[in-house]
C-alpha cells in the first residue's frame, strides 16, 4: 500500500531547510529559486506555479563553483563536471544520498524503494552498451573485439 506524503508550499519547505541545517542563497538576478548547501553537496529549488516546490538543479557534490552530476560507468561512479571528472568516493555517494532524502522530506516528495536503496546516478555510461544503439557499421571498435570485416575477400 502506497503511503501519501504531503506536499508542503515553497516558503514551509524553505523554514523546514533551514531548521534542519541547510544553507540557503538567493540566486541572483531571480526571485522564487535559491541554491541550497549542506555537506559538500548543492543543488536549487524554485517556487512552481501551484506554490510548491520545483528541483531547478539535482543534488550533486560541488566542485568549485559547479554542481557535479552523477555518473556511472558500469565499474565506478564518478562526478563530472564541464570542466572536469573525478571518482566519487563512499564518503561523496553518501553526502549525496543523505542530502537527497532530506530534501525529498523537505518539499514532500514521495521517496522511491529503488533511491532509499542507495545513490541513483543521473547517467549510465556502461562500455559494453555504449553506442549500441547506432547501426553496426558505425559503432566503435572494442578492445575485446578482433578486427571488423571489410566485407572484402582476401587475395
Amino acid at each position: 500500500m502506497a503511503i501519501t506524503t504531503e506536499k508542503r508550499t515553497y516558503e514551509e519547505a524553505l523554514t523546514w531547510l533551514r531548521e534542519h541545517g541547510f544553507d540557503i542563497l538567493e540566486a541572483p538576478g531571480t526571485r522564487n529559486r535559491v541554491f541550497l548547501k549542506k555537506i559538500s553537496v548543492s543543488a536549487a529549488i524554485e517556487k512552481a506555479e501551484d506554490g510548491g516546490t520545483r528541483l531547478f538543479a539535482k543534488p550533486g557534490i560541488q566542485i568549485g563553483s559547479e554542481i557535479s552530476r552523477l555518473v556511472d560507468k558500469g565499474y565506478q561512479k564518478f562526478l563530472k563536471t564541464t570542466k572536469t571528472e573525478v571518482p566519487a568516493t563512499a564518503d561523496h555517494l553518501q553526502a549525496l544520498h543523505q542530502f537527497s532524502e532530506e530534501l525529498r522530506e523537505a518539499t514532500g516528495e514521495t521517496s522511491l524503494y529503488n533511491q532509499s536503496l542507495g545513490t541513483v546516478s543521473d547517467r549510465y555510461t556502461y562500455d559494453r552498451v555504449e553506442n549500441r544503439d547506432l547501426p553496426e557499421a558505425q559503432r566503435p571498435q572494442r578492445a575485446w573485439e578482433g578486427k571488423k570485416k571489410s566485407g572484402r575477400k582476401p587475395a
